[in-house]
């Protein structure tokens, strides 16, 4: 174990958490695994966990002086240090890197070396955060609110095990391997898919609902921030026994076999879930043989297995932004007594034994029970079974209105972004100048200078240098020569839902298709970090069914019991979301907003109910609101009102078979570009 070199919490007095320090704890004995992907809700200690990790990582042995971490038993041919033929070795403890979220491109890859280039004109790298994860840890903090092009990086190194540079004249290429673990708020929004696989495992969290346990987490905390270094010092003993075991199950991991039984439970395990690819199935068969090694065993039994699919599985089978984590526990259960072997010491052919006592479903064990005891099958775990639909409620006003109807299934829709260039939060949809996006040019600073660009500082500056005196090597800059970086991301947005649920949305077929048509663009303002927030209009008025919000979830929520019946009070609808957009506009003046109505277009309550809707439309478009309309019209004979509204919203007019046909043929194309990527 390294010296602690400060008191950090110790890894052994976090209380319970026992999924999230075993995967921490594999990944220390079995690096190949893959890192770990941490899920929960905010102060549930895991930050505090996976810096403690650190504390327990083996030295490692590396090239005195090299930046890049090399082994001395085998130095990289490629490091910019080298060559290290013959070189002396030093021993340190194993790096514990954070990447913070609004880390800059140059920080993580690397850079020119300003300082030499200034004073010596010479070119020189900078390492960056990469290369100093090196055989070490790499840590992000809310990883899933990391920029795409930062995502783009990481996915770059941890395939290939290398960082490649080549910027400002520089060309470099080194090692980066390591340990990936990441930390999220999943109501923050999701991972790409691409970086989540990279996740060797994952571990779900949430805090205890135990009052014991909760007061025993509160009593360690205090007393380790009343005197840091004694609370370390009191646990110093335990963090040694573990540090050793570690060792203990690293030298043992190269014994460990992995049989052919249950290699084939653990790729008919991965079968039987339909995960994409066979990363799984590797990181599963080596998740297993590190169970067996901490265990202090070397041969990989079938609780490993099941303990691996646990771990390894959850984030990559296929699921809905709003399904629950995890696995199907009987379908596990199921998928490995398929493959278990039979057994010896039994009658065979019994009741009570053989393949005639328990059968393939569970296992040969106890029959299963039956009765109103009975555990709910697939369909009662999985969702709600269809039921008749209940009649429809009388109103106190003599008006009949239909009960809440479930939402059809969502599916992949189009991209709709706010024109222009924002500034707002950084995000996944519309184009904005942020902090951390790609540079894409240079200009003179607007007022005090923020990032500066390099090459494009010393392309102002040469042609001066003669008539400045230029004096030996030193670059003579002033001022004017001064150049900045314009970066140019993506934002997120506030979608603001505007959903008709009058008597003429009110039907059932109707109003399914609708609810599935905006829990899809739900599912995508999730995905792209947006706040949302819905505003209902039927009767004789509108109200604020979810005030904007970051919780995409309960958005989903309030959809799914959505009452529907009455008249159609478009004009109150649109003159309540402006309101909406003008308290938020106060309240986040950078954050942009993109209007989605979702209506049939009809207007109802009183004679020109029509035209007073055109010029509540007109008034929105006047601020310049970016909007869209969702067509519900249906029927052969259509009127193109929602179209006629859209055109006063000067916004654009999508039917639903428009936005299904759109998604469907976006995924085409994406899935049509990947294989031809992966074919290359």
């Amino acid at each position: 174990m390294s010296e602690l070199t400060d008191a950090r919490y110790p890894f052994t007095a976090v209380v319970g958490m026992d999924d999230l320090r075993l995967g921490l704890l594999l990944n220390a004995v079995s690096p190949a695994v893959g890192g770990v992907l941490v899920r929960g809700e905010k102060g549930t200690a895991k930050s505090t966990m996976v810096r403690a990790l650190a504390g327990l990582l083996p030295s490692i042995a590396t090239v005195a002086g090299c930046r890049f971490a090399c082994d001395p038993a085998a130095p990289d041919p490629q490091c910019p240090d080298g060559p290290h033929r013959g070189a002396a070795a030093d021993e340190r403890p194993a790096y514990l890197v954070e990447l913070p979220v609004g880390v800059s491109e140059d920080r993580v890859v690397g850079s020119l070396d300003l300082e030499r280039a200034l004073a010596e004109g010479v070119k020189a790298y900078e390492p960056g955060l990469l290369a100093k994860a090196h055989r070490g840890v790499l840590y992000i903090d809310e990883v899933n609110l990391l920029q795409d092009h930062l995502v783009d990086l990481l996915l770059d190194a941890a395939a290939m095990g290398r960082s490649y540079v080549e910027r400002e004249g520089v060309s470099v290429r080194h090692a980066a391997r390591f340990l990936l673990v990441g930390t999220m708020n999943p109501e923050e929004g999701e991972l790409r898919p691409q970086l989540l696989d990279r996740f060797g495992l994952t571990v779900e969290i949430a805090a205890t609902r135990d009052a014991d346990e909760r007061a025993e987490v509160v009593r360690r905390r205090l007393a380790y921030d009343a005197d840091p270094a004694s609370f370390a010092a009191a646990w110093a003993a335990e963090e040694q026994a573990l540090a050793e075991r570690i060792g203990a199950a690293r030298e043992l991991l190269p014994s460990v076999q992995l049989s052919d039984l249950a290699l084939r439970q653990i790729t008919a395990v991965c079968a039987a879930f339909e995960v994409d690819g066979l990363r799984a199935d590797i990181v599963m068969a080596r998740a297993a043989v590190a169970l067996a090694a901490w265990a202090g065993r070397t041969e990989v039994l079938e609780e490993d297995v099941r303990k691996a699919a646990q771990l390894a599985l959850p984030h990559r089978r296929r699921r809905n932004p709003f399904d629950a984590p995890g696995l199907d526990e009987e379908q596990l259960d199921r998928t490995l007594g398929e493959h278990r072997p039979p057994e010896d010491d039994g009658p065979e052919g019994g009741p009570d034994g053989g393949p005639d006592g328990g059968g393939p479903d569970n296992g040969g064990g106890a029959p299963e029970p039956s009765g109103p005891d009975a555990p709910v099958g697939d369909e009662g775990a999985d969702g709600p079974q269809d039921a008749p639909p209940a009649p429809p409620q009388q109103r106190p006003g003599g008006s009949r209105e239909s009960s809440p109807v479930a939402a059809d299934q969502p599916y992949r829709t189009r991209l709709f972004k706010v024109d222009g260039t924002g500034r707002g939060a950084q995000g996944r949809r519309s184009p904005a100048e942020t902090d951390a996006g790609h540079t894409i040019r240079a200009r003179r600073p607007q007022g005090k200078l923020a990032r500066l660009h390099l090459s494009a500082t010393l392309r102002a500056a040469a042609p001066h240098q003669a008539a400045r005196g230029r004096d030996g090597r030193a670059l003579v800059l002033r001022r004017d020569d001064l150049r900045e970086q314009v970066r140019r991301g993506r934002e997120s947005n506030l979608v603001l839902f505007v959903v008709d649920a009058s008597g003429s949305m009110a039907a059932r077929q109707r109003m399914t298709a609708v609810k599935g048509a905006v829990l899809s663009l739900l599912m995508d303002a999730y995905q792209r970090r947006d706040k949302i927030g819905m505003v209902t209009f039927r009767g004789s008025g509108a109200e604020l069914a979810l005030p904007p919000t970051s919780s995409v979830e309960v958005g989903a929520a309030r959809l799914e019991q959505l009452p529907t019946g009455g008249r159609t009070p478009l004009e109150a609808g649109l003159l309540r979301a402006h309101e909406v957009l003008r308290v938020e506009r106060l309240r986040d003046p950078d954050r942009r907003a993109l209007l989605v109505v979702v209506t049939d277009g009809r207007a109802t309550g009183s004679r020109d109910a029509v035209a007073r809707s055109h010029r509540a439309a007109g008034l929105l478009a006047g601020q310049g609101v970016a909007s869209v309309v969702l067509d519900c019209e249906s029927g052969p004979v259509r009127l193109g009102l929602a179209r006629e509204l859209a055109a006063h919203l000067h916004g654009d007019a999508v039917s639903l078979d428009e936005l299904r046909a759109e998604g469907v043929a976006s995924l085409v194309r994406e899935t049509r570009t990947t294989m031809m990527r992966k074919a290359a």
